[in-house]
């Protein structure tokens, strides 16, 4: 039985991933948050352990994926690059290779023209984080895949496209459902776009910004 961890289990897209996992697999898991009683909601379950930590404690942190088959990271925040390399490293110790890492457009300077600029200022304090944890995963021995969504949103839907690193970024935003798709088709099947940072986005949603703002 395949048994995966989430780290930064409490997130909304991370939720979703959850809930999805248990009703349509046999898939065991393994949610790390900083406050467990969170995700109460999962005491009862016998196929998910809630476990209470920091993860820029990497040695609890490596002792925590030692048996696992996949690492899921959901972590975000203004340091995601000191946590991305604990991450890294937390992987080393354990001997462990496939992540899945939730980044954001923005991360290369993809994103074109007025939407761009925009998103350049309203995530300005988050971009230095998302850029520097892309290059030290890029630059690890993990056997990776970076996801960097739009804007995200909470609408019941499932309707995305994909681009890549060398390519320019489209639209404006993205449900939460699809990122959580595309993370549990990656789960699935843990063989598909290792080593490739791919951008998600709703189609046909090109603009200045968000359709919200």
């Amino acid at each position: 039985m395949k048994k995966i961890l989430i780290v930064g289990a409490h997130g909304q897209t991370a939720r979703i991933v959850t809930d999805k996992l248990l009703a349509d697999s046999d898939v065991e898991l393994k949610l790390f948050l900083r406050n467990s009683e969170r995700l109460n909601e999962y005491n009862d379950n016998s196929r998910v352990e809630l476990i209470d930590g920091d993860v820029l404690d990497t040695d609890a942190l490596a002792a925590v994926m030692a048996d696992v088959d996949l690492v899921y990271s959901n972590v975000g925040g203004t340091n995601l690059a000191d946590q991305a390399e604990s991450i890294i490293k937390a992987m080393d110790q354990a001997g462990q290779k496939r992540l899945i890492f939730i980044s954001s457009l923005g991360a290369y300077h993809e994103v074109p023209g007025k939407f761009g600029e925009w998103n350049e200022s309203a995530i300005a304090s988050f971009l230095p984080g998302f850029r520097k944890s892309a290059e030290l995963i890029e630059k690890s021995d993990l056997d990776y895949t970076m996801i960097r969504p739009a804007w995200m949103d909470n609408n019941d839907e499932i309707d995305y496209e994909t681009t890549q690193k060398n390519e320019p970024f489209k639209g404006t935003e993205v449900s939460r459902k699809s990122i959580a798709d595309f993370v549990i088709k990656l789960i699935n099947d843990p063989s598909k776009h290792i080593g490739e940072s791919v951008g998600l986005n709703k189609p046909n949603t090109d603009g200045d910004k968000p359709a919200w703002m």
